[in-house]
């Protein structure tokens, strides 16, 4: 599944974190805003995966919001952030299969009943006796 680069809005900032007197310089941190809800690269059902299971990167207008300041060039990050965006995808491209219900069969069901027995025995033979 492949989504065009000009669906992208990159914003950059500051990188926290290590980098010495480069980090308060230069905005090498990359932030991908995507709006889910206008792509025609992927289809509903994707989409609905795509919120129900990645709604902590969904922000208030359908926008999904992902950030990355692994590395110190903005070059490598805006690769990254695409990077994450399609392992999400990837997730969710999948439906997921569908379980189908099924009863015990009855032997197990008289092994769970006798390992009850025998463990309520067990403990009922410990039990102190009052006269």
């Amino acid at each position: 599944m492949k989504i065009p680069e000009d669906e992208f809005e990159f914003t950059f900032s500051r990188s926290s974190g290590a980098g010495g007197q480069n980090v308060n310089k230069v905005n090498t941190k990359a932030t991908l805003k995507w709006d889910i809800e206008k792509t025609k690269s992927i289809n509903q059902s994707v989409k609905d995966r795509f919120k129900n299971k990645f709604n902590r990167v969904i922000d208030g207008e359908n926008g999904v919001k992902i950030s990355s300041q692994r590395f110190r060039t903005q070059a490598r990050n805006i690769s990254d952030c695409i990077d994450k965006l399609h392992i999400m995808l990837k997730e969710v491209a999948k439906p997921p299969k569908r379980r189908v219900p099924t009863k015990p069969t009855k032997n197990s069901v008289k092994r769970r009943i006798k390992n009850k027995k025998s463990h309520s025995d067990t403990k009922k033979g410990r039990q102190k006796i009052d006269y």
